[in-house]
């Protein structure tokens, strides 16, 4: 296999990714910035099949009516000329200093007034360019202290505002829905809405639940020291997962932002067997954009940055393939039956069969043997994990 990336591929970048300029915190920039119409065309020869922004990737806020009109003018006709799509797309209310507490649940009325007319004047604008999910990232949406934050009535803002905007799209008839991003903190100490799981719950409160899901990124749940394969297959499970943001991460730490795979290697070629393999039929479970949200190291040039775009393509289509390998190899599949792993799909109780029933069968506890599961009874999972491993390294 050549790991040659293609449109059919759905691998997309945000504008702001190949676009960041290193400056971080403690530096200034280490790279000039890019034009939006050649990071299109670059994408596109590097086999791309889109890409995500924000409204200020485009046109900064504050900008002019006509410059705003301009610079979106220019992307969709670098749009039309390499096929590319716009397939995410969201606003900023974290860049600004008027969103330094939050957007949607600022503690300041009237900036949670003009965040909101933000949103909406990027889903009009979005729209236009044809995206069919608007992410929110509420970035700034938190605190630093418990007293400063009444954190049910933000939750209770931000539900208002997500109910408000998905009744916008319904209005306007537009086909997009909504997914949120969690992240536990940086730039905020605690930001809300941390986790898929904390995601999740908020979905079930909104008016429309059924046009909102979540973005989950894997350095945002790695750094909270989750297993991000666990939540994507969560956000799957409930059929939420809207949207997908894929990097690579070092543990429980800063946002690091590395291309895909270059962090956790092991949970990247899970990650890829799960949304490649992990469908009811053994084909995708999720037939979304793959989203690269990384930022090429503020060590690269400019030909680095575009190095690190195709690394993630490539790193992707390689752990393609070694979990097809995985998956054909009789060893492996003599594992997965030793493990049970198929088990865990077959209800406990039998067709027809109710509480009482279960109750009434004796082996079903009075004589089924738990002892038999002390020094025997293992479930094979190490072979599996070894398994995994020896594909993983061509060992196999």
């Amino acid at each position: 296999m050549a790991y040659q990336p293609t449109p059919a591929d759905k691998f997309t970048f945000g504008l702001w990714t190949v676009n960041w300029s290193g400056q971080d915190q403690f530096g200034a920039a280490s790279r000039a910035p890019i034009d939006t119409v050649e990071i299109v065309h670059r994408l596109a020869d590097l086999g791309a099949y889109g890409i995500s922004l924000h409204d200020d990737d485009v046109a900064p806020y504050p900008c002019s009516d006509a410059e705003r009109d301009a610079a979106f003018a220019r992307l969709r006709a670098a749009l039309d000329e390499t096929g590319l799509v716009a397939a995410m797309g969201s606003t900023s209310l974290f860049a600004h200093p008027v969103f330094k507490d939050g957007g949607l649940t600022s503690n300041d009325r009237q900036v949670r007034r003009f965040a909101l007319r933000k949103v909406l004047r990027a889903v009009d604008t979005l729209a236009g360019l044809g995206v069919q999910t608007f992410v929110f990232w509420g970035g700034r949406d938190g605190s630093e202290y418990d007293q400063a934050k009444d954190v049910r009535g933000a939750l209770a803002r931000y539900r208002e505002a997500i109910d408000l905007c998905t009744g916008y799209v319904v209005d306007h008839g537009y086909s997009m829905r909504f997914a949120i991003e969690p992240k536990p903190n940086e730039p905020r100490g605690d930001i809300l809405l941390p986790t898929v799981g904390h995601a999740l719950a908020f979905i079930a409160t909104l008016d429309r639940p059924d046009l909102v899901g979540v973005n989950p990124e894997t350095a945002h749940e790695q750094m909270s020291g989750l297993n991000y394969v666990h939540g994507v297959a969560q956000a799957l499970e409930a059929g939420k997962l809207f949207h997908i943001d894929l990097n690579g991460q070092h543990g429980a730490r800063f946002d690091q932002d590395l291309a895909f795979g270059h962090g956790d290697l092991f949970n990247a070629f899970s990650l890829v067997d799960l949304l490649e393999n992990g469908g009811t039929d053994a084909g995708p479970s999720y037939d979304g954009p793959r989203h690269f949200d990384y930022k090429p190291s503020r060590t690269e040039d400019r030909t680095g940055v575009w190095e690190s775009a195709l690394a993630n393509m490539r790193t992707y289509l390689i752990l393609k393939e070694r979990a097809q390998e995985f998956r054909a190899d009789p060893d492996v599949q003599e594992a997965l039956v030793a493990a049970k792993v198929a088990e865990i799909n077959i209800p406990t109780l039998d067709e027809g069969e109710d509480l009482s029933a279960l109750l009434a069968d004796r082996s079903a506890f009075e004589e089924f043997d738990a002892a038999a599961y002390f020094d025997g009874k293992g479930f094979g999972f190490v072979r599996l994990q070894q398994l995994a491993l020896e594909h993983l390294t061509r060992a196999r």
